[in-house]
């Protein structure tokens, strides 16, 4: 089929808008060459004369923009995926405002950054932790599944009777809800609720001693979370109630506390006032929501 690139045609259009929104979209590739295996290819060849590769990735979204799918849009998982078998070390930067699903490529990412919306100086801030002049300590606000197959997946949930996992996959999320890394590590250790027992009108102090146990200084976000054992509603797994992000030296200890009072243990009841019911909570804290490192109980008279 030949084209002319002034050539005049008649389009008539028929429709018939039942419900919703009517759209029309009116495409002409006519001559437009796909060069994406070639661009991956010429990806590929660098990163193996490379010392190490790096890939930014991302995702289009926003108002009246939403996604159908949570892996990355066109090629970008092919490419990620045959830049990291090139056998340099990669790592793969995902700009983006929602969770993005990883499976094609993930295990074979050196590490990956999520940058989120950056900004103007984004660039500058990525390249300082990359080059590790910057010890990142961001913790995911949402929950990253495996698969769109495991929506809705949230940390937060209510018991629901029945096993976790599919057929098919793990009921697991890819990274919970507060997840996320730094270039050090950190021990919880000494955690101590006092009183053990106080009154639905009393506060305790949950404190606990943390410590950067690698050879960088760093931050860690010490998250706490509690559940509410037996209820005369369901209740959720686990709510986070308090966090702190501590700076902390190599070799340097920290204690930090936490104030546990009528505002952190009520719930909506039935009639959907506020109350703190007797009762023992469950006082977990730790790294993330699948990271606990030390738990305690609370009782409430």
């Amino acid at each position: 089929m030949s084209w002319a690139p002034e050539s005049t045609h008649q389009i008539r259009l028929e429709y018939f808008e039942s419900t919703g929104n009517a759209r029309l979209k009116l495409m002409w590739d006519a001559g437009v060459t796909d060069d994406s295996e070639a661009r991956i290819a010429e990806a590929v060849a660098l990163a193996r004369r490379s010392d190490a590769a790096v890939v930014v990735a991302g995702v289009e979204e926003g108002e009246f923009r939403d996604r159908a799918r949570l892996s990355l849009p066109g090629r970008q998982d092919d490419l990620i995926r045959r830049v990291a078998e090139a056998g340099t070390p990669t790592v793969v930067i995902v700009i983006g405002g929602s969770a993005v699903t990883m499976s094609p490529w993930f295990d074979r990412a050196g590490a990956v950054l999520d940058a989120w919306y950056p900004g103007e100086q984004g660039g500058l801030a990525v390249a300082d932790v990359l080059f590790g002049d910057a010890n990142p300590a961001g913790r995911l606000p949402i929950t990253f599944p495996v698969s769109e197959g495991q929506l809705p997946l949230y940390y937060n949930h209510k018991p629901t009777g029945r096993g976790d996992d599919y057929v098919d996959l793990t009921g697991m999320a890819a990274f919970p809800f507060g997840f996320g890394l730094s270039y050090t590590t950190f021990e919880y250790s000494n955690l101590a609720i006092e009183p053990a027992a106080i009154a639905a009108s009393a506060t305790a102090t949950v404190r606990c001693t943390v410590k950067n146990t690698g050879s960088r200084a760093g931050d860690e976000v010490v998250q706490l979370y509690l559940r509410d054992v037996i209820a005369s509603i369901a209740r959720p797994v686990m709510e986070l109630k308090a966090f702190e992000r501590v700076s902390l030296a190599p070799g340097e200890s920290k204690e930090v506390r936490f104030t546990l009072g009528p505002e952190q243990l009520r719930m909506l009841d039935k009639d959907m006032r506020w109350i703190v019911e007797p009762g023992v909570f469950r006082v977990m804290v730790g790294s993330s929501s699948k990271d606990i490192r030390l738990r305690g109980e609370l009782a409430v008279r």
